[in-house]
């Protein structure tokens, strides 16, 4: 009796060792085959056609096959990968693109780091606006002042016409110096309207691109 399941044992040993190592085999197998399927093929060859449509062959990359493009072939001969033909223009093109995205991607960081965030940004150009309005609200009286001024001038000088008596001096220095004086203003005032522009869209800009950023 002892004897019977001291068998017993051994061949049911037997048979769990026997099915461990069929599953052992199958997966060594089954990875082989999956390692083999999905290992990309190398290039072994490398083919252009010229000018006049004769195929060159060669072990490398040469530059012909740089300016005509290339095929990349397997040790079979069979196509794995192609390469369009140089073209100068094109990449000039594109690296003219990729310095312009760059220089736009830097100018991004500079005002990402000097204003932080969109409500600094739209802080920041309300207090330049404010200060801009102050002073074309001054230059703007001051060119009424001066063209109150030059109604008071131009009486004087009619009265002494009128007269038929020579204007004096001080009257002609100052009809003079008031219209330089206006001619001045105007372009003070022309200046600072363009500078207020000029700042709203300047800002409208930079807020815009600080979205982008947040």
């Amino acid at each position: 009796m002892t004897g019977s399941l001291k068998c017993d044992f051994r061949i049911s040993h037997f048979t769990t060792l026997a099915r461990n190592y069929i599953c052992a085999l199958f997966l060594f197998i089954f990875s082989s085959t999956t390692f083999a399927t999905t290992e990309q093929p190398k290039a072994a060859w490398y083919r252009y056609y010229d000018k006049n449509g004769v195929s060159n062959l060669s072990t490398s990359v040469t530059p012909d096959h740089i300016r005509y493009g290339y095929e990349a072939l397997d040790r079979n001969m069979q196509v794995i990968k192609r390469n369009k033909a140089y073209n100068a223009k094109v990449d000039i093109q594109q690296s003219s693109s990729r310095e312009s995205a760059a220089r736009q991607r830097e100018q991004d960081m500079k005002l990402k780091r000097a204003y932080g965030s969109t409500k600094i940004a739209a802080t920041k150009r309300d207090q330049i606006l404010a200060s801009l309005k102050k002073q074309l609200n001054y230059q703007q009286d001051q060119l009424q002042q001066l063209q109150q001024d030059k109604i008071a001038f131009k009486r004087q000088e009619m009265e002494y016409h009128r007269k038929g008596e020579t204007l004096p001096p001080q009257l002609k220095n100052n009809l003079d110096n008031n219209a330089k004086n206006i001619e001045s203003v105007k372009r003070t005032v022309e200046s600072l309207r363009n500078a207020y522009h000029k700042t709203e869209a300047d800002y409208a800009d930079i807020i815009n691109r600080l979205k982008n950023l947040e």
